[in-house]
C-alpha cells in the first residue's frame, strides 16, 4: 500500500484489505445536496493533494438550470481549489470494482474556505460554539420511501411491490411483518452500510406505504451530515439493485405521510464534559430552555432551509404526522420541538421540522444556527404545550415564497450561517420557484380547464 492510503479510517483499509483500490471518487455536495466532482484513477489520486471544480456548481438549480448568483465578477465560472478530507474516505461498495469516495472541502485560491459550500456552512456554525466553549452533538433521523420504478413524471408514485408480490402497504407503523417484505433491500443497506463503516441505530417502518426510518448514532455535526450525504446514496444503490426507487421527497405519494429528517441536538461544556441542558441535580438549564426559545425565534426564517422545494410544503399536514406549528411539549409528537424521554446526560431537543428533501449540512447547521442564538440572547420560549398541537394554528410559513421573504429578512440568522451563502441561496431558490411557477399542474388542467 502507498503511503496515503495509510492515512484511510479502518473500514475504509478493512474493504481494501488484499485489494487492488481502482479508482477515487473526488466528490463534494452541491445546495441540494446532490455529490459533485470527478472520479480519477487511484495511482493518479495518490499524487495530487487537491483538484479544481468551478464555483458555478453551487449556482445550479435542481433541474440544473442556473442562477444569477454568481458574484460581482459575473458568472466566469472561476475554479474552487478542493482538498481531500480523508476521514472521510469510505467504500463505494456497489461499483463493479474497488472504489473509495472521498468528501473535499472547497477553498479560494487565497485559501479561503468557499461561504456558500454547504459542509463549510456547517463549520462556521460550529465554530461559533466552540467559541463559547461549547460542543454541538446530533443525531439525524432519515425517512425515506421505497417506490415503485417511475419511470414517467406524469405518472404519480406508487407503493413498490413486496417480496409477497403485493404492493408494499400503508399505516402499517412498527410492524416487523411491514419491514420483511422489502427485506432484500434491507440487508443490501446493512452491507452497504457495514462496508463504509456506519453504525446504524435501528430501522423502523413508518406509516406511509414503504415509507422507512434510519436512525444514526449521535455525535459530531459534520461527520453525521458527511453520513446522512453519503447515506442517500448508498440507500438509492441498494434500491435499484431490487427493480425499485428510494426516494427522499419531501411528500412523493398523496394522502400519505411526508418524509422528514429529525434533528436531535445537546450541547456540551468542552470544559467539564457536561450536557449544558442539565443542572447539577440534574434539572433542566436556562440554556436549554433558551435553546428551546431560539429554535421558536428563528426557525420560521430557516424553514427555506429546512423546507426548500415547493413539494416540501406538502408535508405540514393536520395529522399527518408532521408538525404544523413551533409548540414545544416533552414526549410529544405532534410539536414541533419536541423534548424525547431520556436521562439527565442526555437531554436533548428535538426539531422535527426539517424534511429529508434538505441538505444535511444547511438543515442541521440552520437548526443549530437557531438554537445558538437563543442561547446567546437568551430566548424564553413559550409555555410548554400539552395536549395535541394539531389543534393550534401554524407560526411558519406554508409555502416557499413566504419562506424565503422571511429568510431574506432575517439579518441575524444571516450573520450566523454567512451573509454571502444567504445571498447565493436566496436567489438559488427563487429560480427554482419561479421554474415552478411556469408548470401547470394537472389539478389546474382538471378543474379550471372549462369550469372557470
Amino acid at each position: 500500500m502507498s503511503d496515503w492510503t495509510d492515512l484511510l479510517p479502518d473500514p475504509a483499509k478493512a474493504y481494501l484489505h488484499d485489494r487492488k483500490l481502482d479508482e477515487v471518487e473526488c466528490i463534494i455536495s452541491d445546495l441540494p445536496g446532490i455529490a459533485r466532482g470527478k472520479a480519477v484513477p487511484a495511482s493518479k489520486f495518490a499524487k495530487q493533494s487537491q483538484f479544481y471544480l468551478p464555483d458555478s456548481i453551487f449556482y445550479q438549480t435542481i433541474t440544473g438550470d442556473w442562477s444569477d448568483a454568481a458574484g460581482k465578477e459575473g458568472f466566469i465560472e472561476k475554479d474552487m481549489i478542493l482538498r481531500p478530507d480523508m476521514s472521510t474516505a469510505t467504500a463505494a461498495p456497489w461499483t463493479g470494482d474497488w472504489t473509495l469516495q472521498v468528501i473535499h472541502d472547497a477553498y479560494d485560491r487565497s485559501g479561503e474556505p468557499i461561504s456558500f459550500s454547504p459542509r463549510n456552512v456547517l463549520k462556521r456554525v460550529i465554530s461559533l460554539y466552540e467559541a463559547q466553549g461549547w460542543k454541538p452533538v446530533v443525531a439525524p433521523e432519515m425517512e425515506f420511501f421505497l417506490v415503485a420504478p417511475n419511470i414517467n413524471p406524469a405518472n404519480p408514485v406508487e407503493a413498490m411491490m413486496g417480496r409477497s408480490g403485493r404492493p408494499a402497504a400503508a399505516r402499517q407503523a412498527y410492524s416487523m411483518s411491514a419491514v420483511d417484505e422489502y427485506g432484500p433491500v434491507i440487508d443490501d443497506i446493512y452491507d452497504f452500510a457495514e462496508a463504509q463503516g456506519f453504525e446504524i441505530d435501528g430501522i423502523t417502518q413508518e406509516g406511509g406505504a414503504g415509507q422507512l426510518e434510519i436512525n444514526l448514532r449521535h455525535g459530531n455535526p459534520v461527520k453525521l451530515a458527511d453520513e446522512v450525504f453519503y447515506f442517500k446514496r448508498l440507500i438509492r444503490e441498494a434500491a435499484l439493485r431490487h427493480n425499485c426507487f428510494a426516494t427522499f421527497m419531501a411528500k412523493p405519494i398523496a394522502n400519505e405521510p411526508g418524509s422528514a429528517m429529525h434533528i436531535h441536538h445537546s450541547v456540551i461544556d468542552k470544559r467539564t464534559g457536561e450536557n449544558l441542558f442539565s443542572g447539577p441535580q440534574g434539572g433542566e438549564t436556562d440554556a436549554f430552555f433558551n435553546f428551546i426559545g431560539g429554535l421558536q425565534k428563528y426557525l420560521p426564517a430557516g424553514i427555506a432551509v429546512l423546507a426548500p422545494y415547493v413539494n416540501s410544503y406538502r408535508r405540514y399536514v393536520k395529522d399527518h404526522a408532521a408538525p404544523i406549528n413551533l409548540e414545544w411539549g416533552r414526549d410529544n409528537r405532534t410539536t414541533g420541538i419536541r423534548i424525547p424521554i431520556s436521562d439527565n446526560q442526555s437531554r436533548r431537543v428535538e426539531n422535527r421540522l426539517a424534511g429529508m428533501d434538505c441538505n444535511p449540512y444547511l438543515g442541521i447547521a440552520t437548526s443549530l444556527a437557531a438554537g445558538y442564538l437563543g442561547m446567546m440572547e437568551k430566548i424564553k420560549p413559550t409555555k410548554q404545550f400539552r395536549g395535541d398541537a394539531y389543534e393550534g394554528d401554524g407560526d411558519f410559513p406554508q409555502v416557499l415564497g413566504e419562506a424565503l421573504d422571511e429568510f431574506d429578512e432575517c439579518e441575524k440568522l444571516h450573520q450566523i450561517l454567512g451573509v454571502e451563502f444567504c445571498r447565493v441561496y436566496s436567489i438559488v431558490k427563487r429560480t427554482e420557484y419561479q421554474e415552478f411557477l411556469q408548470v401547470i399542474s394537472p389539478w389546474e388542467r382538471e378543474h379550471l380547464l372549462i369550469n372557470v
